[in-house]
């Protein structure tokens, strides 16, 4: 008999985030795939064209059944993006009591909010079956630098909410190696916590540019930098500006290609327009993920970039690993974990999270390098990426709790 698998996620197809490829492993493994899940609408703050209250709740992809409960789009505003959360939460707790589905195990893909989880976690306490989570954003920490929350009150409020689901977790899984300590220091014993990181989707490999056309990013005698990914304050995009214009003074022919949607998108593009520095950025709109390997082919380097925090200084984004399996060479703008992963890789220059001089140092240094250099760099991260994110190894893993 299979297996089932009851898959709590705020997030899921049409939105690109890891857990559609995960859960579709598990459906070619042979798990019964179940996914609670919203109505899409990240990042653009809106239902999806053809997704509504009354219009596609349920839908299989990939073998994978998915069911979702209402919630309020995440709208442009703070206030909005409470109540998306809020909503999901309040539709999944009437959802957890009423509903029919039968599951083995209940597994928690917990990218910010932590509150999705609850639904989840209610679900396994009525069942009485194991509750696994998966931790790639810290909360209450998340919500202080991200949401600009410093109420006190609100923030021990959200940090019992944490310590509530993470008692009541058999095993929490965790994205970086840093939150170990970060969850242990909340009480919660280390023999429970485990680090799992994320793994790229099959279609991020290196692809050789001969054979692709791509429209939106000129041929010419620039040098081509990729940001693709959401635009957000989380991101710390503001110091590309900055860089930019010291890049500008010394009359670099670098440029910026920001692929993507976000709640910062129209204020960058304001600030370098105020900067005089547009013609150094090319903000091309949101790509399918299977399209970015190809986008990256026609580009010298590629940007991972966060804000400075002391929370994001212990994250490791998917993006990285998305970075390093397409065998491109990698300019980082960010603190700690990041920083660790790709000096240890030889993949690329890093800078310090807001430094927009480290930055443009390490484009200069980027662009000047030969070719034979960045090579070698596209290389080491390939063979990074197969030596400590092995897709396989990981699921595998992921199987022995399961089994």
């Amino acid at each position: 008999m299979k297996k089932k698998i009851l898959v709590i996620a705020q997030y899921f197809f049409p939105e690109q985030f890891r857990i559609n490829d995960i859960c579709a492993e598990w459906v070619k493994k042979g798990y019964e795939v179940t996914v609670i899940t919203g109505i899409p609408n990240y990042p653009q703050g809106k239902y999806y064209k053809g997704y509504g209250i009354f219009k596609k709740r349920k839908e299989t992809y990939y073998g994978i059944n998915i069911i979702r409960i209402p919630l309020i789009p995440r709208g442009k505003s703070s206030i909005m993006l409470m109540l998306n959360y809020l909503s999901f939460v309040i539709s999944g707790f009437f959802w957890s009591i009423f509903t029919r589905v039968k599951a083995d195990y209940v597994f928690i893909y917990e990218v910010s909010p932590m509150t999705q989880a609850l639904p989840g976690v209610w679900y396994a306490k009525r069942k009485k079956i194991p509750c696994y989570l998966y931790v790639t954003d810290l909360w209450p920490e998340n919500v202080e630098i991200v949401a600009g929350i410093k109420n006190q009150r609100i923030l021990k409020s959200i940090g019992m909410m944490v310590d509530y689901i993470y008692k009541r977790s058999n095993r929490i899984f965790t994205s970086s190696e840093s939150f170990i300590e970060a969850i242990s220091e909340r009480g919660i014993e280390n023999n429970k916590i485990e680090f799992w990181p994320q793994y790229a989707e099959d279609f991020y490999v290196p692809i050789n540019n001969k054979n692709v056309v791509i429209n939106e990013i000129p041929q010419d005698d620039y040098f081509n930098i990729i940001f693709a990914g959401n635009i957000g304050v989380a991101q710390g995009l503001d110091v590309l500006a900055a860089a930019a214009l010291k890049l500008k003074a010394l009359g670099a022919k670098i440029r910026f290609n920001i692929v993507g949607e976000g709640r910062y998108k129209e204020t960058l593009i304001n600030i370098v327009e105020q900067n005089g520095v547009d013609y150094m950025f090319n903000f091309i709109d949101k790509q399918p993920s299977s399209r970015i390997p190809e986008f990256m082919s026609v580009c010298d380097a590629t940007l991972i970039c966060l804000s400075r925090s002391k929370v994001f200084s212990i994250t490791l984004p998917a993006k990285t690993q998305s970075c390093l399996a397409c065998g491109i060479p990698i300019l980082v703008s960010a603190d700690g974990e990041i920083q660790k992963v790709i000096k240890e890789a030889e993949a690329g220059f890093c800078s310090n999270a807001g430094d927009a001089d480290g930055l443009a140092e390490n484009i200069l240094n980027m662009a000047s390098s030969t070719k034979h250099d960045r090579e070698d760099m596209a290389q080491n991260a390939l063979h990074y990426y197969q030596t400590h994110f092995n897709k396989e190894k990981l699921l595998n893993r992921m199987d022995f709790w399961f089994n």
